[in-house]
């Protein structure tokens, strides 16, 4: 069996020179090309998200996270993270960035005081913001200027204007929650890093006949602990993410490729067709056939 590491994101930025990506993400994809939409990952990079229109929910290291247009959350590096759900109209834009834009340069002052000791251990691993709080309201407000600023190539030195406004944000980040920033204990670090090894283990041994006992040795733990860790984490048992994920890696099939039914339940891990056609529609509400039918119509 495979054992990689398909959860890490790596990003890739058109200039090797400024390190700063902001992602578009609805219900119909992500540009420039990335990871979010019901697609479990996490990255070295810091996130702030920001809900341009309707509605989305974000998992974060199992927690759900609702927010409206005009709300925005904040995501460390290293931490597991998906949307969940997008409403219908709902559209938001994800800024990723290495921490190092914030230190002016290696070995700073501000490196030492002001970025480390809350990007290391996972000290701040994800805030909401709301407008109902005043300076919660003035991040998303720059964040909005951010935006535009990304969206107007003409604008001078857009690259300064960028991180000058970011490092504002991070400045009153960690000035209103510089009191409540905890160091995580080993033992929490110690449970991350085993969720990323299994689902790392699922996502690329999916298409092969998998048991929980297989996903846990891939963490060297019991069964048990791999059943609590799951429930922990995503609040589903090991199965259940292991047959979402396969039902989610056939939409993909069906949605990019003119396989047949049959096929694409091999290749996701389906022994018997008729499993797979009623597993999909219990979860979608439709056969795979009708699915693939009404995309191409």
């Amino acid at each position: 069996m495979k054992n990689f590491n398909q959860l890490h994101e790596t990003n890739r930025y058109d200039d090797s020179m400024f390190p700063y990506e902001m992602y578009c993400v609805n219900k119909k994809g992500i540009t420039p090309s990335g990871r979010g939409y019901m697609d479990l990952h996490w990255h070295e990079e810091l996130q702030f998200t920001l809900v341009t229109k309707g509605a989305i929910q974000m998992q974060v290291n199992g927690y759900e996270y609702q927010l409206a247009a005009n709300e925005a959350i904040f995501i460390n590096c290293g931490f597991l993270h998906m949307t969940t759900d997008i409403s219908e109209d709902g559209e938001y834009v994800s800024f990723n960035f290495p921490a190092k834009l914030l230190s002016f340069f290696s070995g700073s002052r501000m490196e030492q005081d002001f970025v480390l000791p809350y990007t290391t251990n996972l000290a701040l691993p994800v805030t909401v913001l709301r407008q109902e709080v005043e300076w919660q309201k003035r991040v998303i407000d720059i964040l909005w200027e951010l935006e535009s600023a990304i969206r107007n190539p003409d604008l001078f030195g857009r690259e300064y204007f960028l991180s000058v406004k970011t490092v504002e944000v991070w400045y009153i980040l960690i000035k209103e929650l510089s009191k409540t920033a905890i160091k995580l204990s080993d033992s929490f670090l110690c449970k991350q890093q085993r969720i990323q090894t299994m689902l790392t283990f699922i996502h690329a041994n999916y298409s092969e006949k998998i048991t929980v006992t297989d996903i846990a040795a891939s963490a060297n733990i019991s069964a048990g602990e791999c059943y609590r860790c799951f429930k922990n984490h995503l609040h589903m048992t090991p199965k259940d993410y292991l047959s979402s994920y396969r039902l989610s890696k056939s939409l993909e099939l069906l949605r990019n490729t003119e396989l047949p039914i049959t096929e694409i339940a091999n290749m996701t891990g389906y022994n018997f067709t008729s499993h797979f056609i009623s597993s999909f529609k219990s979860k979608y509400g439709e056969t795979p056939a009708k699915y693939s039918s009404r995309r191409k119509g």
